[in-house]
């Protein structure tokens, strides 16, 4: 007889048997329970099925997104599609679809960078990964990543540089086609290389890495295409003829070596 039972008996009491109340073993897996098992779809809310096929069902409506946007500056012009447009078209059907798109992580590196007429500029390049979630709160198994770049004077250089990053997302993962007529559709003969223009250069040049070697090439090249005259806003903002700017920055580096 253990204590507890001599206790009883001392006060008179008689004990009734213990109950074993630990659960018999099982090695049978008992599931966690499905928080969608009881759900209800309301009248405006997506249809309740796996995120590949939510995915998909967003792929079939957006179809093809056209290069409408034109970019025409500093000799180059193209036509793209840009981070509203994309996000716009996406944004209701991936919202009808019960689509949800989130970044997990962000991974980004800078540097400092001048343009061409001596701005200073922050560039920004970020690897995100993406997890997309469909209606049934199912994500697709592999995370998905994406890059984005772009140059900043403050201090939005990152939130582009992820906004590009998101509209690369789109159009790979979506496989969305641009409807532009195929390259391979017309056949055109090439002519001479088009002359590369005089301010193209400036970054080079005011560059300190750049050697005296390639600065004597700049040099040769814009008297080839006869741009020695042309005039260009220099490192302090003046303007100066470009042969005599690199001219003049190959001398002040070789004295600085010299001292």
């Amino acid at each position: 007889m253990g204590l507890r039972e001599n206790a009883a008996a001392a006060a008179g009491r008689t004990l009734a048997p213990e109950q074993d109340t630990e659960a018999p073993a099982t090695d049978e897996y008992t599931p966690a329970p499905d928080p969608m098992a009881g759900y209800e779809p309301g009248e405006d809310d997506p249809e309740m099925v796996p995120v590949h096929i939510a995915w998909l069902r967003v792929r079939k409506e957006v179809r093809a997104i056209a290069k409408r946007e034109q970019y025409n500056g500093g000799g180059t012009r193209f036509n793209f599609r840009g981070v509203d447009t994309v996000v716009n078209t996406f944004g209701p059907v991936t919202l009808k679809h019960g689509i949800n798109i989130f970044p997990i992580g962000v991974e980004a590196e800078y540097r400092d960078t001048t343009t061409s007429k001596g701005s200073k500029m922050r560039e920004c390049t970020v690897t995100v990964t993406w997890m997309v979630m469909g209606p049934k709160g199912d994500a697709l198994p592999v995370p998905l990543q994406s890059q984005g770049e772009a140059l900043d004077s403050a201090d939005k250089g990152t939130a582009k540089a992820q906004s590009v990053a998101l509209r690369v997302l789109l159009l790979t993962g979506g496989l969305t086609p641009t409807h532009d007529k195929d390259p391979d559709a017309s056949h055109v003969e090439r002519g001479e290389t088009p002359i590369r223009p005089a301010a193209t250069y400036l970054d080079e040049i005011c560059n300190p890495h750049t050697s005296a070697g390639r600065l004597r090439q700049i040099h040769h090249e814009l008297s080839t295409t006869r741009q020695l005259g042309a005039l260009v806003t220099n490192e302090v903002g003046d303007e100066e003829p470009i042969g005599q700017m690199v001219v003049r920055i190959g001398k002040e580096r070789a004295a600085g070596g010299a001292e």
